[in-house]
């Protein structure tokens, strides 16, 4: 923000009359003056001075309903912000300080206290990129009360050269420069109406731009990676219906072949019914215990098929939900919250009370899990991982388990994914050195560890395996 439109725009307020501090907030980057409103001054109800510090330093003039304010007060301290409001409440501006050759305004306040006296305070926004600052001081403050960012002059400093922007304005307003830094000239901004009036919807203009689309670019990657998930689910859930589906096949040879039994009873390898239809038998099993099996495979497959388009029905809602999402206007984001409940931290925690139990890497969508130490990997494989998370471990040799979560409940991981993360578990273990080495994975649930086992060292109910080379 040019140094002679940050003076210009707090003169006009100035020129408008002496306002009066309704409320203020604050934040780690923004501080909020909300003015009381003022017919003769133009100032609706709810209008207010944000000076914002970062990403870069601005006035801006703001509605207490827009969208850009809403998601600046929503990062607000209410410690901070009750110190501030505590010094600024009910005080009037009555005087602007100022060089229009350097980024640096003082706003003069005044309040009248309990006692009757008058309370004089400065308000110093130094506007410098990347050294930004707001500074209250006054005889009748708390000399704790020191302001935002880095400690700033109380006091204008003294400009060694007139800087292009002054320079700029001094040439397109020529003989009304002063009127222009007084605020009396409202041509300084684009627009029509009053300075006042042009400063709003310049404010709008910025806050969108710096505020609110960085905060969209966020969202619409969220809603795109959300819509990858999803995707990706969907053709899991597909192959898998395609695999139940294959065994529902095994009905109509089970009926006919059980129908025929009186006669077949005993007979192994192929069989021909009264049709003439060749039936061609398991290896090793007889006609009767084929019937059995092939309905057996037919009732998972009813069981498979059942539960694939249960979970589709759920991944239809959880697209028309995206939609809704995808759709919705954006709405103000409240920061992360630090807070954890005590049962995840306690699961998530080394045994020697030092962090995390495990460090956390992505593949292509899929949280992967890498344990630290065999302790560590106690706690990750039995108290973390989930029944259908898949594990991994290097083959006959000591490593890190390593645990690729499993949100979606999916029957079968992607082959890259596996073979990513069985790389992870290969360079995570005493075999990073060598060549190609073989990884066992399974689900978490086969994996169990009886009584007097050391640390680390587990039993696998059944596993599949696959050889690659160590890799970060």
């Amino acid at each position: 923000m040019d140094a002679p439109l940050l003076l210009s725009l707090a003169c006009a307020r100035l020129q408008a009359g002496e306002g009066a501090v309704q409320n203020a907030w604050c934040s780690p980057r923004a501080l909020a003056l909300q003015w009381a409103p003022d017919r003769r001054a133009g100032l609706e109800p709810g209008l207010s001075w944000v000076f914002l510090l970062n990403p870069a330093p601005e006035l801006w003039l703001l509605h207490d309903k827009d969208e850009a304010y809403l998601q600046l007060k929503a990062e607000a301290k209410p410690d901070l912000s009750r110190r501030w409001s505590q010094e600024l409440k009910g005080a009037r501006l009555t005087e602007v300080e100022g060089d229009p050759r350097e980024r640096w305004v003082g706003l003069i306040f005044r309040r009248r206290a309990v006692t009757g006296r008058i309370e004089a305070a400065r308000l110093a926004f130094q506007a410098f990129p990347g050294r930004a600052g707001l500074r209250l001081d006054g005889l009748d403050l708390n000399a704790a009360r020191m302001g935002l960012g880095q400690a700033i002059a109380p006091v204008a400093p003294e400009p060694r050269v007139e800087p292009p922007a002054f320079l700029r304005w001094k040439e397109r307003h020529g003989d009304d420069l002063q009127a222009a830094l007084d605020g009396r000239v409202p041509d300084v901004l684009p627009g029509e109406g009053t300075l006042l009036a042009r400063h709003r919807s310049w404010s709008l203009e910025r806050a969108a731009r710096i505020v609110l689309a960085p905060r969209q670019a966020r969202t619409d990657r969220r809603l795109v990676a959300e819509r990858k998930r999803l995707e990706r689910y969907r053709t899991a859930l597909a192959s898998d219906k395609e695999k139940h589906r294959a065994g529902l096949e095994f009905r109509a040879r089970a009926t006919a072949l059980s129908a025929e039994l009186y006669r077949l009873k005993g007979a192994t390898h192929k069989v021909t019914l009264l049709d003439g239809t060749e039936v061609v038998l398991p290896e090793g099993r007889r006609a009767e215990d084929a019937v059995q099996i092939w309905f057996a495979a037919v009732k998972r497959a009813e069981r498979g098929v059942a539960r694939v388009e249960e979970l589709e029905r759920e991944l239809a809602r959880q697209f028309l939900e995206l939609e809704h999402k995808e759709a919705a206007p954006p709405q103000a984001e409240r920061p992360p919250q630090r807070a954890r409940k005590p049962m995840e931290k306690k699961e998530t925690a080394r045994s020697d009370g030092k962090g995390r139990a495990f460090r956390s890497v992505m593949v292509d969508g899929f949280e992967v899990l890498i344990g630290k130490g065999d302790a560590d990997n106690d706690q990750l494989t039995f108290k973390v991982a989930a029944p259908l998370d898949l594990w991994l471990h290097v083959a006959s040799t000591p490593g890190s388990h390593v645990v690729v979560r499993n949100p979606d409940r999916i029957s079968e991981f992607p082959r890259p994914v596996v073979e990513r993360a069985a790389e992870l578990a290969a360079f995570f273990s005493k075999a990073r050195d060598g060549g190609k080495v073989e990884v066992h994975y399974c689900r978490a649930a086969d994996v169990s560890k009886p009584r007097g086992f050391p640390p680390g060292k587990v039993l696998l109910k059944q596993w599949k395996s696959v050889r690659v080379y160590p890799k970060e």
